[in-house]
C-alpha cells in the first residue's frame, strides 16, 4: 500500500495558509522550464511557501516577487552550470544514474533545484530519472545522494530525522515543526509559528 506522505506532511506542518496559491504562476514557471514539476511539491509550496522550516529548509514560491521560485531555480542552475564537471571527482555522480554524458541544470534533461538548506544541501528533481518517473538528488559537500521517492516522502523523512541528505545529515527537532514565513519586504520580521504537537 502506498503511503500518503503528502497528507502526513500537511498534518505535521499544520493549517496551510495558501497565501500565494496561483495556478497561472505555475503554468508560467513550468512553461519556462519545459516540464511539469511534481504535484506533491507544488501542493506543499502553495500551502506554505515562501517559508523556512525548522530553521534550515527554504522553500520559494512562483507567485511572489521576493523569494521567487523561478528566479531561485534560474540563479541556482546558472551557478551549478559554471562548474566544469569533467574536472571534478563527483561522488554519486547523477550522470551515471541518468544515463547522460553531461551534467546540466535547469532543464528537463538535467537537475532542477527545488529547495535548499542553510546547511549546504541542495535538493534537485531529475524528471528523467527513475525510468522517467522522476527522482530526487540531494547534494552536500560535493557528493550527490539519489532518492527514488516523492518530494513529500523526502520532506516527511527529513522532518522525522531520517538521513535523507546523506550520512550524518539528519536535522531532527523534537516537538512541533517550526515555520517562519519569509519576509516580503526588507523591514518585515515574521514570527515563527508551529505545527501541531506530534508526540516526538
Amino acid at each position: 500500500m502506498t503511503e500518503n506522505y503528502l497528507g502526513r506532511v500537511l498534518d505535521m506542518l499544520g493549517e496551510p495558509l495558501w497565501r500565494y496559491r496561483d495556478g497561472e504562476a505555475w503554468r508560467r514557471l513550468e512553461g519556462e522550464l519545459g516540464l511539469s514539476l511534481p504535484a506533491d511539491y507544488k501542493e506543499i509550496i502553495d500551502a506554505y511557501a515562501p517559508v523556512q522550516i525548522n530553521g534550515h529548509l527554504y522553500l520559494s514560491q512562483p507567485a511572489t516577487e521576493r523569494w521567487n521560485l523561478y528566479e531561485s531555480i534560474r540563479s541556482t542552475a546558472d551557478s551549478w552550470s559554471q562548474i566544469d564537471w569533467d574536472e571534478v571527482d563527483v561522488e554519486g555522480d547523477p550522470r551515471i544514474s541518468l544515463g547522460v554524458s553531461e551534467l546540466i541544470f535547469g532543464s528537463p534533461d538535467g537537475l532542477i533545484p527545488l529547495a535548499s538548506t542553510d546547511r549546504g544541501d541542495t535538493i534537485f528533481y531529475a524528471p528523467r530519472g527513475g525510468n522517467g518517473s522522476g527522482v530526487l538528488f540531494v547534494e552536500n559537500e560535493g557528493e550527490f545522494f539519489e532518492y527514488s521517492f516523492s518530494f513529500a516522502e523526502w520532506l516527511y523523512l527529513w522532518l522525522v530525522g531520517e538521513e535523507v541528505t546523506g550520512p550524518g545529515g539528519s536535522a531532527f527537532y523534537p516537538g512541533p515543526v517550526a515555520l517562519r514565513d519569509l519576509p516580503m519586504t526588507p523591514d518585515e520580521r515574521p514570527e515563527t509559528r508551529y505545527g501541531p504537537p506530534r508526540g516526538m
